[in-house]
């Protein structure tokens, strides 16, 4: 059943007096002028759409972009499961088989290599870890790039794929600044931490990588946010982070865990503040002991005293 369009200022209906315009998606009475509706589609012409400032004037088509984070890089098709063709109607049973044939043939074409099928296993851990984690769409595709080369080096041979992709997300989190711990990655991926340092360490001598330092400030505001401490008390710890980088004498931080080294720092302010909380407490949430966070408390006060 069709909808009949109805000018409203002459009344006369769509398919006699009515103009489609496909460029401006108006839909226009050709008696009186009236612009009767503004969105429409043509359906006699694909629709475009550019992801990129390089895809504006190449006009790429409608659809999912491509990503690294696919085995496939995202260009796979896709046959439904479903029993009805286009316009809704259900498929005769030999139609049916037919489509059901091709959708398992399609699905083999696509998986067969030993390369796609290690790409389809790491990437269906990493949307899991994606998921755990909260990680954005930039550390995914950094994931899944520095996995690519590891899996082109043949380093995962005699290897788990689950340490060597969680050891890439764990770089990819580093250089793109976001504070995630290998304690984090380790729980996320469900394997041990020494074998997540392990496949780190091998990550970094084979691709010859450079990873930056942890960002101090955002470990402060990470700990703050787990052990529920008030705005006050972070925003003071930011202020001595900021002396103790500005002296470079004092070389507190060096070699130390920026987790508990800002937990330390936490710790301190919430103490001047006079907000209650207890080392344990502040320790569980950087994810160091109690001893760790009095040792560098004990540095901090020794050091800060001295320099002033």
């Amino acid at each position: 059943m069709q909808t009949l369009i109805v000018c409203s200022i002459c009344g006369k209906a769509k398919g006699k007096t009515v103009i489609i315009d496909p460029e401006s998606g108006e839909i226009i009475c050709s008696n009186c002028g009236m612009v009767i509706s503004d969105k429409v589609q043509d359906m006699s012409r694909p629709e475009w759409r550019a992801f990129s400032a390089e895809e504006v004037n190449d006009r790429c088509r409608t659809g999912a972009p491509t990503s690294l984070a696919r085995h496939d890089r995202g260009l796979y098709t896709i046959i439904g499961k479903t029993d009805k063709d286009g316009a809704g109607h259900k498929l005769d049973a030999s139609t049916y088989s037919t489509i059901k044939s091709l959708r398992a043939w399609d699905f083999r074409t696509q998986s067969r290599t030993a390369t796609a099928i290690n790409f389809i296993q790491a990437f269906n851990a990493l949307d899991v870890l994606t998921d755990k984690l909260a990680l954005p769409d930039a550390v995914v595709e950094k994931t899944a790039y520095i996995y690519r080369k590891v899996q082109k080096r043949g380093l995962v041979r005699g290897r788990t794929i689950t340490a060597l992709l969680a050891a890439s997300a764990y770089i990819a989190c580093r250089e793109i600044g976001i504070p995630r711990s290998l304690r984090d990655i380790a729980s996320a991926s469900n394997i041990k931490r020494k074998h997540l340092a392990k496949a780190y360490r091998l990550l970094l001598v084979e691709l010859d990588l450079k990873v930056p330092l942890v960002d101090q400030m955002k470990c402060i505001a990470k700990v703050a946010n787990i052990a529920n401490l008030s705005e006050k008390t972070k925003r003071q710890a930011i202020s001595i982070m900021n002396e103790v980088r500005k002296d470079e004498t004092l070389l507190l931080s060096d070699g130390k865990n920026p987790m508990g080294f800002a937990a330390t720092i936490l710790y301190l302010s919430s103490i001047n503040i006079g907000e209650n909380i207890t080392q344990n407490d502040i320790a569980q949430a950087a994810g160091v002991t109690e001893v760790t966070l009095r040792n560098r408390l004990k540095d901090l006060k020794s050091k800060l005293k001295l320099s002033n």
